[in-house]
């Protein structure tokens, strides 16, 4: 098709799933390099793109800005004047489906249902039924209508030279001798929570076993509580981090050795910057929404314990199944490619 002047994405919350989306808006960009790109985004998981180069404005909304009369009416404005031909939805719920229809594009494509829900289908003109196993491609098959096929996964993220800094001086600091690992210990779900004495062992192999300190990252208080335990529980292997912004996060991984987390924002932050990662999959398949490509490893349970599809947010079990040998093994790996590499 001819190309379109400006298209808005609607990909609003959160961090990791706002990271899932990235791709697809790369392959548009690609494919479209004269078209405006604008993304509505809630919250913080706007700083995530701030600088993308695929991207040339953000709608930034607060979050509960659907009980706002007067925020919902500035986004309207905001998008109007945007001028969109194309409106893709890639969230799914009522809340995006709103900020679809206030975009008044004559184009507006989604996930057909059970992918949307809460009827946010009837806003589309086109509703797809995705057929890819993973998420990332699952968004990337939206983009058929527009005549954009099966492009390559690249995220192409920007980079933030105050928060390298930052982090440069911070790595002088803490006196590290070589790159370290980072581990994350934090998850939206207490689903997805691995156990910090868990952690603490990893800690204490890499760096008995091959010299890799570790720095233990978090957000928000229940997080540093659990990074200081695991502080705790290394025996002088890992230190804790400072409180870092996302973008902070961000440089922080493109300097580390490998990231090894569970499912959540963080992991897929690191994986979207290009640092090895080590995922940690329960209550969902890591192929559904595990870090892409064979630049990475992801440990599972086994298949017996994870939950069925609606228990997935409540099951307490699958985590438990991931042994720490196989969390060390995995980090192991990525350790001996980056040797080889080098």
């Amino acid at each position: 098709m001819d190309a379109p002047r400006s298209i808005v994405i609607v990909k609003l919350s959160a961090i990791g799933d706002v990271l899932h989306a990235v791709p697809a808006v790369v392959a548009l960009k690609r494919a479209f390099p004269a078209t405006r790109i604008g993304w509505a985004v809630e919250g913080r998981a706007a700083d995530v793109l701030a600088g993308h180069p695929a991207i040339d404005h953000l709608f930034r909304l607060p979050r509960g800005w659907l009980k706002s009369p007067r925020a919902v009416w500035s986004l309207r404005q905001q998008l109007r004047s945007f001028a969109a031909d194309v409106t893709v939805d890639m969230q799914g719920l009522f809340k995006s489906m709103v900020a679809t229809a206030l975009a008044g594009s004559r184009t507006r494509i989604g996930y057909a249902k059970p992918e949307s829900r809460e009827q946010a289908w009837i806003a589309y003109t086109h509703a797809i039924r995705p057929s890819a196993p993973h998420i990332m491609e699952r968004h990337c098959e939206l983009l058929a209508p527009l005549g954009v096929a099966a492009p390559a996964i690249a995220f192409d993220m920007p980079r933030w030279p105050v928060s390298r800094s930052r982090v440069q001086e911070w790595f002088r600091e803490l006196r590290f001798e070589a790159a370290p690992a980072l581990l994350n210990p934090g998850a939206g779900w207490p689903s997805r929570l691995w156990p910090t004495e868990r952690f603490a062992a990893v800690a204490r192999d890499l760096r008995h076993r091959h010299g890799v300190k570790s720095l233990v990252v978090w957000g928000g208080g229940d997080e540093r509580a659990a990074a200081e335990q695991i502080v705790a529980l290394a025996d002088g292997a890992a230190v804790l981090a400072p409180a870092t912004t996302l973008q902070d996060l961000g440089e922080a991984c493109r300097l580390a050795r490998l990231f090894i987390s569970s499912d959540t924002g963080p992991l897929h932050l690191a994986a979207a910057v290009g640092t090895p990662c080590v995922g940690l999959f329960g209550p969902i398949p890591a192929g559904r929404n595990g870090p892409y490509g064979p630049r990475h490893v992801n440990v599972e349970p086994p298949e017996h314990l994870r939950p069925a599809w609606e228990d997935r947010k409540t099951d307490m079990q699958s985590m438990l199944g991931i042994e720490v040998a196989d969390v060390v093994a995995a980090a192991e790996r990525q350790l001996s490619r980056a040797a080889a590499a080098a």
